[in-house]
């Protein structure tokens, strides 16, 4: 969800009022995917690399998260969404961990859209602490080096309860992955869109959906 400052700086606008509207661009696409039978959906919400901005605007990106956590509640049970995360959580301020651990025991039944929040989240973090974990596990001979393979290291990541990611969306036009999910968008879909995150709402989403819908998914065959 890339794009924030600069729509604000854009609107001559603090930055954190382009984190602000783009919370409706969240809620938005949330209920759409739910509407359109979307099972999963991942939003990359804080990575690990944020933690380096400018100190008040990652505290007010905190607060906002927080809020969003309590206020969506009734809204996410509405729309039958369950929530997870994916990332360093442990880092969190301990008052948006309570709340996180709050929210998602509150729509822990639902079963429709799972909302996916990558939090304190970094791809190579993951990969390295799932080796990290692997390692451990092999020399306490709960796993055998010899029969490590993709699926087994698979079991040591985040997102080992969801499936791989089938459509990337990029918003604000930026060609790169930012250290998002590098081992499970191995054969995902790519849609760049020049939409900044505070203005990607429903027109922006279907559009790619629609492009997804013409690619040819061959995963390395014929």
């Amino acid at each position: 969800m890339d794009g924030n400052g600069r729509w604000a700086k854009q609107r001559h606008l603090p930055r954190v009022e382009g984190h602000r509207h783009g919370v409706e661009s969240v809620r938005t696409v949330v209920r759409a995917a739910g509407e359109l039978g979307i099972k999963y959906l991942t939003l990359y919400a804080f990575s690990v690399e944020n933690w380096n901005r400018p100190k008040d605007e990652v505290d007010t990106l905190m607060t906002y998260l927080a809020r969003f956590l309590k206020n969506e509640i009734g809204e996410l049970n509405r729309n039958n969404v369950r929530l997870e995360v994916i990332g360093q959580v442990y880092r969190l301020p301990e008052f948006v961990q309570e709340q996180l651990a709050k929210t998602r025991a509150a729509l822990a039944k639902n079963n429709g859209l799972t909302l996916i929040l990558a939090l304190s989240y970094g791809g190579r973090t993951e990969i390295v602490e799932a080796a990290r974990a692997l390692a451990a596990a092999a020399k306490e001979g709960r796993v055998d080096p010899a029969e490590i393979n993709e699926h087994v290291f698979a079991q040591y990541l985040y997102t080992r309860n969801f499936p791989d990611p089938d459509l990337l969306i990029r918003t604000s036009g930026e060609l790169r992955v930012s250290n998002f999910l590098l081992w499970q968008i191995s054969y995902a879909e790519f849609v760049v869109t020049p939409t900044l995150w505070p203005d990607f709402r429903r027109p922006q989403f279907y559009a790619a959906l629609e492009e997804y819908t013409r690619r040819q998914r061959r995963f390395g065959t014929v």
